[in-house]
């Protein structure tokens, strides 16, 4: 017993070690995965000119609200100013928190704000679009299919994300280079 603990500990102590490790995976995973397809989903949410993302697309509104959309015959118009800065800040939200977490700056509250993110599109998606009862779309836990697009998928993303939350953007960052030169000034002044 005593032999395979040695060899656990020659094994994997250099990995318990190596915290910035599990972080760089963490972005580089979540830049490999999941910012492509933040950014062309929010690319369907701009409008037309280079003002676009101040004037989300009729798509935004349908994707965001659909059954307000459906109800108004899809005349964004009738749209409220509440369910218009909703748009406006989801379609942001799809370009701006994946920068700064491939960037590694702001890593946590990015990641917090994308799980937050990802709970509401979910939501939307089930709810909105009417997809509760589909089985293939809402997935199940604990049975032999990995492939649910909401219970197995995205809840592999909220633990991508969770990682950053906790550990952080690790040293290859913003957030790192940032730490390092307070933590420099806080010994230079100690």
């Amino acid at each position: 017993m005593n032999t395979l603990i040695s060899l656990q500990r020659a094994l994997f102590g250099p990995l318990e070690r190596a915290d910035w490790l599990l972080s760089t995976l963490a972005r580089f995973m979540f830049a490999a995965i999941l910012l492509m397809y933040f950014w062309v989903s929010g690319l369907t949410k701009l409008g037309d000119g280079f003002f676009g993302f101040l004037n989300p697309s009729l798509g935004a509104y349908a994707q965001i609200w659909p059954r307000a959309m459906e109800a108004v015959s899809f005349d964004v118009t009738q749209m409220s100013s509440f369910q218009t800065l909703v748009v406006m800040a989801g379609t942001w939200a799809e370009f701006i928190l994946p920068v700064l977490i491939l960037i590694g700056f702001l890593t946590r509250f990015a990641a917090l704000g994308m799980i937050v993110f990802v709970i509401v599109q979910s939501v939307t998606d089930l709810i909105g679009h009417n997809k509760l009862s589909d089985p293939l779309v809402l997935g199940a836990w604990f049975d032999k299919a990995p492939d649910g697009i909401i219970l197995d998928q995205r809840l592999l993303w909220i633990f991508l994300l969770l990682v950053l939350v906790m550990k952080g953007a690790g040293p290859l960052s913003i957030d790192g280079m940032i730490m390092t030169r307070a933590h420099e000034r806080q010994e230079a002044y100690s």
